[in-house]
C-alpha cells in the first residue's frame, strides 16, 4: 500500500514509513539499503529509522544515526528518547 501512496503523492514520512514496512517483510539489512536510497539526510526521521534498522546489527553506526536524529530534530522530547536508546545500546557492551 505503501507504493501506491507514494506513487500517488511522495512525501519523505510516506517513504520512511515504507521502508519501515519494509524491514518487518524483508528484514533490517535489506531495509537499510532501501533507506540510504531515500537520502533524506536532513531529516531526523530518516537517522531514527536508520538507527533503528541499525540496532541489531551494528550497535556503533546505529548509535552514530540516533546521535544525527538528536542535532536535527528541535523536540526536547525527542532527543530525551533518543538518548535512552542510545544509553540502552551502550549498556548492551556490544559496541
Amino acid at each position: 500500500m505503501y507504493n501506491q501512496l507514494i506513487l500517488i503523492e511522495y512525501s519523505p514520512v510516506a517513504a520512511l514509513n515504507r521502508t519501515f514496512a519494509f524491514a518487518k517483510v524483508y528484514g533490517h539489512e535489506k531495509a537499510i539499503v532501501e533507506a540510504e536510497k531515500l537520502n533524506l539526510t536532513g531529516n531526523n526521521h530518516y537517522h531514527e529509522l536508520l538507527g533503528y534498522l541499525y540496532a541489531d546489527i551494528n550497535i556503533e553506526k546505529a548509535v552514530n544515526q540516533y546521535e544525527q536524529a538528536i542535532r536535527l530534530t528541535k523536540s526536547k522530547m525527542e532527543k530525551q528518547t533518543l538518548q535512552k536508546e542510545i544509553n540502552r545500546l551502550k549498556g548492551d557492551n556490544r559496541i
